[in-house]
């Protein structure tokens, strides 16, 4: 790390075996993501007029290069955190899986989908057509892209979502996907 772990205290004493734990801990998550910048993490104590099921709530925010990514923890999760050592063991945990989620897309390990886009069939053709999006792109499409065989109950005019196959095909953008849809499922 760039910066040094930064570990606070609320509700409760500085505990030096608490802060080794966590010194463990975050030295590990190096192992995940080689470019950390920094680690602070806060240990809150339940309050003390609370008498029954005081639980113990740990946050993690780790900054790495262009984001700061926080473990999700906003409070309390179960009652095994009445036990500090597993609030903190359970915050580290989805720190983790955070982190090595980050890395992969950083790696370009995680394929990103993109959401489909809408527009209407503005030409059918005996095996396939083309739907026109409403930033005014033709798409082409074969009958066996159309969800659920529905190519024959398609017409012009048709409003449709299409995803878009990664890669064009020789005539331009091709659709990998076509669901015909009512005008009551268009977001407008």
């Amino acid at each position: 790390m760039q910066t040094p772990l930064r570990i606070s205290f609320q509700n409760m004493d500085p505990s030096p075996a608490i802060e080794a734990r966590i010194r463990e801990k975050a030295a590990k998550l190096e192992q995940f993501h080689d470019g950390i910048v920094g680690c602070v993490v806060v240990v809150e104590a339940p309050h003390h007029h609370h008498r029954k099921g005081q639980l113990y709530n740990v946050r993690i925010t780790i900054s790495v290069p262009g984001k700061d990514i926080h473990d999700g923890h906003s409070g309390p999760q179960n009652h095994a955190h009445e036990d500090v050592n597993v609030a903190i063991r359970d915050a580290f945990d989805a720190a983790r899986r955070l982190l090595e989620d980050h890395a992969r897309i950083m790696r370009g390990a995680v394929k990103i989908h993109t959401p489909p886009i809408h527009g209407k069939v503005v030409r059918l053709f005996e095996d396939h057509g083309f739907v026109e999006t409403s930033e005014g792109e033709a798409v082409y499409f074969h009958r066996n892209s159309v969800v659920d065989g529905g190519f024959d109950a398609l017409a012009a005019g048709s409003e449709v979502r299409v995803v878009v196959a990664e890669k064009e095909g020789e005539q331009g953008p091709q659709a990998s996907t076509v669901t015909a849809v009512g005008k009551h499922h268009i977001v407008g």
